[in-house]
């Protein structure tokens, strides 16, 4: 398989999973500022997850730009990766309805784990199908990047139980580090 049918393939189901974040926000029950007010945090939740999904998108097309060979682990672990981002929906419909409480944003952040073990297993995959002279493993190297980003989010997790907003700060630092699209492999997809 070409990496074009496997990005064409993530770039539907990426586009499918956006759709249902923006068809799940409430309306505000009126038209007073008020009613625009306490939908704030459920909108809060989708432009936060909007911003992540995006980012993997935006990383996620950037990898398979260097990538040549796609094999079945690939596969497997851009599924994976799917269907980890194909529940950002869910929980921040929970979020929304249940309000910042600790567990639906606990589970934000058990997500954004599984998303980001997604991504990593895709890299790592990509990597093993062409070996350790690929473009994509000169460009992600060691992949601490993708590692401290891991490990916020698993130290949000159980802060979450702890400090809501604190957890809340994690996920908004993690996607601000990788707001800039990566540079890393950008300056490798440069022609030769």
């Amino acid at each position: 398989m070409t990496p074009d049918r496997l990005e064409t393939f993530t770039d539907g189901v990426i586009a499918i999973i956006i759709t249902i974040m923006v068809l799940e926000l409430p309306l505000p029950k009126g038209e007073s500022f008020a009613a625009l007010v306490a939908e704030a945090p459920q909108f809060g939740a989708y432009a936060l997850s909007f911003i992540n999904v995006g980012i993997f998108w935006v990383n996620h097309h950037h990898m398979l730009q260097l990538a040549k060979r796609i094999d079945g682990r690939v596969l497997l672990a851009n599924l994976f990766l799917l269907f980890s981002l194909s529940l950002v929906p869910w929980v921040i419909r929970w979020a929304g309805e249940a309000g910042m409480g600790t567990l639906p944003v606990a589970a934000y952040g058990v997500v954004l784990v599984l998303s980001s073990v997604g991504y990593l297993l895709v890299e790592r995959s990509i990597i093993a199908a062409e070996g350790q002279g690929s473009k994509l493993h000169r460009a992600v190297g060691s992949g601490r990047k993708e590692i401290i980003s891991f490990l916020l989010y698993l130290v949000a997790v159980p802060l979450a139980f702890v400090w809501v907003w604190a957890s809340i700060a994690l996920y908004i630092l993690v996607a601000l580090v990788w707001i800039v699209p990566d540079r890393r492999v950008e300056k490798e997809a440069e022609p030769d």
